[in-house]
């Protein structure tokens, strides 16, 4: 009985084993698709367009991506603190409250917002008139402390053409299609449209 017994004990642990040797095979496949889950997300992404210019025959769509780098600084901070002071004069005592100045270091939270916003750029009409057969995109961004730059692009041919710029700290980002020649947007100006704006 006892003989019996043993041969059931070691023929259910060899199951055993041979039942976990796969779970432990697919456990050990399984762990580097966790570990790429660690990529960090963007703070902000979305489509934008399609945008036309005035005469549908130029036309931009793309997409915009923010990401916010946040870190600690680190800054002297100066406060003032009111002290009692004495001192002998004439053989008198004299006492006077006199603000004295201090300073302590100190951080605080300092974010970015670095972004790229890539375009794609079709001219639906690359014959004619010289003056107004390429298609225009021109980017108008405005920054945290108010200041605005530009950026433009072109396409004179048939094919679409992609584009992709990128700063960082814009508080909004705005488009205007366009017709032009091929050194700069001349008419059938679109309106300025919205691409990103920071809440």
């Amino acid at each position: 009985m006892r003989f019996a017994t043993r041969i059931l004990v070691g023929a259910g642990a060899a199951a055993l084993l041979a039942m976990g040797a796969p779970v432990a095979a697919n456990a050990s496949t399984a762990a580097p698709a966790t570990a790429a889950t660690t990529a960090t997300s963007p703070y902000f992404h979305d489509t934008w367009g399609p945008y036309f210019s005035d005469n549908h025959k130029a036309e931009a769509q793309g997409e915009v991506t923010v990401h916010k780098n946040s870190s600690k600084h680190w800054y002297w901070k100066k406060y003032s603190k009111t002290v009692k002071k004495c001192w002998w004069k004439n053989g008198h005592k004299k006492c006077a409250w006199i603000k004295t100045w201090h300073k302590k270091k100190v951080w605080k939270w300092v974010h970015e917002y670095p972004y790229t916003v890539d375009s794609k750029l079709i001219n639906h009409k690359w014959w004619g008139n010289w003056k107004h057969h390429c298609a225009w995109e021109t980017f108008k961004v405005v920054g945290f402390d108010d200041s605005v730059h530009y950026k433009s692009f072109k396409n004179c041919n048939k094919h679409a053409k992609f584009y992709s710029f990128s700063g960082k700290d814009a508080k909004a980002v705005y488009v205007q299609v366009s017709r032009g020649n091929p050194n700069e947007p001349k008419s059938y100006f679109g309106g300025w449209e919205h691409v990103y704006s920071q809440v």
